[in-house]
């Protein structure tokens, strides 16, 4: 660090941020886990009595495959958290006591805040994968969405709606949490 330079300054703050992340992140998982123990051609999954509404073997290959790739995004995001915060850990120095309950750290802030994006970057791509995977789901269990059915729609147009929705509010709170 150069003469007069002020320290980048780590806290429990980014800790407690990044604990958010794994803890969201695990929760995910295991959602991915249960659905991945479903067994989607089994006879007696589907709800819909026409046939010709039944889902095919694509809808249930995109639902496995949706959940495997749901998984190694959240199990990427909450890897770079982690990292992340044993980095936080290590970087602790003896220069930088605990004050009250503030633990100080010098960090570089950059990297700091580009291993925060890389981590939401994940989340987020997990949980659109979780969405495609339950629409998936919906699929099987209520009929096809050509068919039209009412409660295909009813449960799938929330689904479209409040994911997304949730996700750009996520999306920007991290880029203003980004740019400070």
């Amino acid at each position: 660090m150069c003469e007069g330079a002020v320290p980048r300054l780590g806290t429990t703050i980014h800790i407690s941020a990044l604990d958010g992340i794994i803890n969201v992140n695990s929760l995910f998982t295991l959602a991915v886990f249960i659905g991945l123990a479903w067994n989607p051609h089994d006879q007696g999954n589907s709800l819909s009595q026409d046939p010709s509404c039944l889902a095919g073997s694509k809808v249930a290959e995109d639902l496995v495959a949706f959940h495997v790739y749901s998984f190694s995004c959240f199990l990427f995001s909450s890897l770079i958290a982690l990292c992340l915060k044993q980095a936080i850990r290590l970087a602790k120095s003896a220069h930088f006591p605990t004050v009250l309950t503030l633990d100080l750290a010098v960090i570089n802030k950059n990297a700091l805040r580009f291993g925060y994006l890389v981590s939401a970057a994940g989340s987020v791509l997990g949980s659109v994968f979780l969405m495609l995977a339950l629409i998936n789901v919906v699929q099987i269990k209520l009929g096809v969405l050509g068919c039209g059915s009412m409660y295909t729609y009813g449960a799938v147009v929330p689904l479209v709606i409040f994911v997304p929705l949730g996700l750009l509010t996520y999306v920007c709170i991290v880029l203003y949490a980004f740019t400070r």
